[in-house]
C-alpha cells in the first residue's frame, strides 16, 4: 500500500522537519508545501497580511494534485498546514481514502519562539494569531493523529508510523 500523509499544522510546528523525516522512513517522496504557493501568497505572507479562502484555493488545488499523482511515486509526504476541515475535505477528495493527517500541534509561545528562529521564512511571526484563529479542530476525523509537536522528534516519527500502520487498510474495512 502506498503512503499518503500530510503533516499538518500552524506555522512553527515542525511540519517540514518531521515530514521530511517521516517520508525518509516510509521511502517516499517528500513535498514542501510551502513551494506550491503562487509568488501573489508568497508576496502577501512577507508583508504581514494573512491569505483568506480564495487566497488558499489554487495552492490547496496544487497540493491535492500532488497527493493524487502519489501513486505513481508509490506514495508522498506533504507538509500542508490544512487548517480548515474543508481544506482536509478537499484534499481527501483529490488523494483517495488512503490519505493520511498527522497534525502537529502545540502551544503559542512554543510556536513563536520557533518561528522567530526562522530568518528569511515567508510567515512572519506577526501571521501566527491568525493561523491559530483559522485553525479547525480534528476530532472526530479518524484519518487524523493529533501529536504535541514539543515531543523529541524521533518519538513524533515513531507515533506517526504506528499510526500509520495501525491504520492502513482501514479505507478498505
Amino acid at each position: 500500500m502506498k503512503s499518503v500523509v500530510v503533516v499538518m499544522g500552524v506555522s512553527g510546528c515542525g511540519k517540514s522537519s518531521a515530514g521530511s523525516l517521516l517520508a525518509q522512513r516510509l521511502g517516499v517522496r517528500f513535498v514542501e508545501g510551502d513551494s506550491l504557493h503562487p509568488q501573489a501568497n508568497v508576496d502577501k505572507m512577507r508583508a504581514g497580511s494573512p491569505l483568506d479562502d480564495d487566497d488558499r484555493k489554487p495552492w490547496l488545488e496544487k497540493i491535492g494534485k500532488a497527493l493524487a499523482d502519489a501513486g505513481e511515486d508509490g506514495g508522498v509526504v506533504i507538509a500542508c498546514s490544512a487548517l480548515k476541515k474543508r481544506y482536509r475535505d478537499l484534499l481527501r477528495d483529490r488523494a483517495g481514502p488512503e490519505l493520511r493527517f498527522i497534525h502537529l500541534t502545540g502551544d503559542r509561545a512554543v510556536l513563536a519562539a520557533r518561528m522567530v528562529n526562522r530568518p528569511g521564512h515567508c510567515m512572519p511571526v506577526s501571521l501566527l494569531d491568525s493561523q491559530l484563529a483559522t485553525l479547525e479542530a480534528t476530532y472526530g476525523e479518524q484519518d487524523v493523529l493529533e501529536v504535541d509537536c514539543a515531543m523529541e522528534q524521533g518519538l513524533i516519527i515513531e507515533t506517526s508510523l504506528a499510526f500509520l500502520n495501525a491504520t492502513e487498510g482501514a479505507d478498505n474495512e
